[in-house]
């Protein structure tokens, strides 16, 4: 171990990946996420290319490129399963069960099929990076089984997992089709980080009722061993986004919207287009503040960036068109000839360009209806001009609301209290304005990306640790146990 914390050789993997480039634009919040961890750890950051390649290959072929003092690794997917495991059983099965949407469930067999044959062939194809003392770092709901398929190839190294998205409860989780076979194969990862405690008691409420395993301070025991489950909440890199914000003025799109505005406040809300995003809920919650208070009629417009994506699934495609139809029936019944209420559009920007668009806004509308954390709450405040600093509305059911609880809380759910939140933000005074946002931002420095990979990072060491320790005395009596346990507990990792 450096003197860092850091494990020699640490492979990070997820289904995206992101170039570094910050003038292009983002693929999602993971990547975004993942961007700074892996140009300032040194660390090999497996993906997918986004391209399938027919026929069965031997060694899975990837593309390497320097990525700050990292690197990346992008890979092409097989196509006979890309389909399945991507548009199938990741985003018909589990993303929908994962943000409490049961009902849009749509998943077959062969889906599931899909699911660990693409998990088999990521395992396969990290063989080519394990080195010693190599650390994996699993990310998100696309490899929840990669780690047993990686212990199956005899992989004994520290395994770590991190979701981004929320975890349901246990009701939830048994309405995915092979559930007790996929969770117990989670179980084969050292640690499993969950964004919020609820996500955290949530999973482990479903592993000792369903599966009936035993839990001792948050460590399952399974056929696998120990399985640690920790919350990380993941952070931002606050100080570069709001340079990104102080260096915006200039750019083409931030000051054609400024000109734009002739006095205006602006609303954004900065969402990829899904129905875990709030934006039916979002848009009706204008709609009735132009409708009850007209006094905020050209007074108030909102800046709605939905990016399109998973446009092959059907709940995807519905919901682009009823958003368009919405956005068209307020803008057609409250619009003017010289003024439209909500600017509505269907593409991604890069990092630079949104945190100038940020900085522009007055409000920030951050109300999914479940989230994980939301990176763009975070974001937002950290972009905001500190002499004249915007408000955050933000959901309470966001991961996010936990840490930034001085934003205005709403329930995306109550389309006249969020009406009620975008008068009072758009009315707040500078001296509350600043203090809301002294609180945000202090809490965003105190807990940065960096400072959350290092957390886990450093906890996925001590599973090492933990385990090397505790082999030995797999079968010394329970003394012996509760004592290494102790002894480990005080282990400081530098």
């Amino acid at each position: 171990m450096n003197r860092r914390g850091r494990p020699v050789n640490l492979v990070v993997v997820s289904n995206r990946v992101a170039r570094g480039k910050p003038n292009e634009p983002m693929t999602g919040g993971l990547a975004a996420a993942l961007l700074p961890v892996v140009e300032h750890s040194g660390a090999i950051w497996v993906g997918s290319s986004g391209r399938v390649r027919d026929g069965h290959q031997k060694e899975p072929f990837a593309e390497i490129e320097a990525l700050g003092s990292g690197a990346i690794a992008t890979l092409d997917l097989p196509a006979a399963h890309y389909g399945g495991y991507y548009e199938g059983f990741a985003n018909s099965a589990l993303w929908p069960a994962l943000h409490s949407r049961s009902d849009l469930i749509r998943v077959s067999r062969e889906d599931y099929v899909s699911y660990r044959e693409v998990n088999a062939f990521m395992a396969r194809a990290l063989m080519r990076f394990r080195k010693p003392r190599t650390a994996f770092w699993v990310q998100d709901y696309h490899f929840l089984a990669l780690g047993a398929e990686l212990r199956d190839l005899g992989v004994d190294d520290p395994i770590g997992f991190f979701l981004h998205t929320p975890w349901p409860v246990a009701a939830v989780t048994q309405g995915v089709p092979n559930h007790r076979e996929l969770i117990t194969a989670m179980l084969a990862y050292d640690l499993i980080g969950f964004q919020t405690e609820e996500d955290r008691q949530n999973f482990l409420g479903y592993v000792a009722g369903e599966l009936g395993l035993v839990i001792d301070d948050g460590v399952v025991l399974s056929q696998h061993g120990r399985t640690r489950c920790e919350v990380f909440p993941i952070g931002i890199d606050a100080e570069k986004f709001a340079q990104y914000a102080a260096k915006s003025a200039s750019h083409p799109d931030v000051s054609r919207l400024r000109r734009s505005l002739n006095g205006e406040r602006l609303a954004i809300g900065v969402d990829r287009l899904d129905y875990s995003k709030g934006l039916v809920n979002r848009i009706s919650a204008f709609d009735r503040l132009w409708t009850e208070q007209p006094q905020f009629l050209r007074s108030i417009s909102l800046l709605q960036i939905a990016n399109p994506s998973r446009g092959a699934i059907e709940a995807y495609g519905n919901l682009q068109n009823e958003v368009a139809r919405l956005v068209t029936d307020v803008n057609g019944r409250h619009g003017e000839v010289d003024w439209t209420p909500i600017r509505y559009l269907n593409k991604g920007f890069s990092q630079a360009v949104l945190a100038g668009l940020y900085r522009t806004a007055q409000i920030g509308v951050v109300t999914p209806l479940h989230d994980g954390m939301n990176l763009v709450a975070k974001e937002y405040v950290a972009a905001q001009n500190p002499a004249d600093p915007g408000v955050l509305v933000l959901s309470k059911f966001a991961g996010a609301a936990n840490e930034l609880d001085t934003a205005l809380l709403v329930n995306p759910h109550d389309i006249d209290a969020m009406a009620r939140a975008i008068a009072i933000a758009a009315a707040m005074p500078l001296t509350e304005r600043k203090m809301r946002w002294d609180a945000m931002m202090k809490k965003l420095r105190g807990h940065t990306i960096q400072q959350w990979s290092a957390d886990f990072v450093a906890e996925l060491e001590k599973c090492r640790i933990e385990k090397a320790a505790v082999a030995p005395l797999a079968a010394q009596p329970p003394q012996a146990l509760r004592w290494l346990k102790s002894a480990i507990s005080g282990v400081r990792l530098i």
